[in-house]
């Protein structure tokens, strides 16, 4: 299965579930995380996004729908899918959609977004999710090549506030703009109520995450809300 620009059509009001675990947690395993993703396709998640060359294998062989891979080296700055010799593991991996950092900010290897953009599509099938920070990054995403642009960095880069829930009003700037790629809300969408906010805000999917795959933070909003 090789997904297109085109292919994308099907992913659009969908919700794309996000399976990953952090380092030194018991589900912290390639095969739970392929797990997780089939329980997730039965509840209707129309893609899945993983994290490392491992679990983005073990899930392409778990489930038939578009896999977004990224690879997180390091925890600060750029990390996600952080250079081009990255991204080509995570597309030989099997990853229809490579992830990225697609801020402005320098990349580790030198090389542009542009550049980096241009090497994926030249030496794989797999398309491009730019993760930005700001609507100058969406932008910037764009100009560079890549087939889809997320809000997954809103808050984390310095540009924007760190909002309690989605940055609506960061999706709602980069849709107005008629950028013309698809439009990824991701990042603190913790309840159903705000991936419908997400979509009303101009969102041509949601990415969730922790809210449905990451029982320690669940169990800790729960416990902090008994005893707040």
């Amino acid at each position: 299965m090789i997904l297109t620009p085109k292919g994308l059509e099907a992913l659009r009001s969908q919700l794309i579930v996000s399976c990953q675990a952090y380092p030194g947690e018991p589900m912290r395993d390639p095969r739970t995380t392929a797990q997780v993703a089939a329980s997730a396709v039965i509840g209707g998640a129309a893609a899945i996004r993983v994290q490392g060359l491992a679990d983005v294998q073990f899930t392409r062989a778990a489930v038939e729908l578009p896999v977004i891979g990224l690879w997180k080296d390091g925890h600060d700055g750029v990390f996600i899918t952080p250079t081009l010799r990255h991204a080509l593991a995570v597309a030989n991996a099997g990853a229809h959609v490579v992830a990225i950092d697609g801020t402005r900010r320098s990349r580790p290897d030198g090389l542009s977004l542009s550049e980096t953009v241009a090497g994926i599509h030249a030496d794989s099938h797999a398309l491009v999710m730019a993760d930005c920070g700001s609507f100058d990054d969406a932008v910037a995403a764009v100009e560079a090549g890549a087939d889809l642009i997320g809000t997954t960095l809103a808050g984390y880069t310095g540009e924007r506030p760190k909002t309690d829930g989605p940055d609506l009003e960061l999706l709602e700037h980069i849709a107005s703009a008629g950028l013309d790629k698809p439009l990824i809300a991701e990042g603190r969408i913790h309840t159903p109520a705000h991936a419908r906010q997400a979509l009303d805000a101009g969102a041509f999917a949601v990415v969730v995450g922790t809210a449905i795959t990451h029982p320690a933070s669940i169990t800790g909003w729960f416990k902090g809300a008994m005893h707040a």
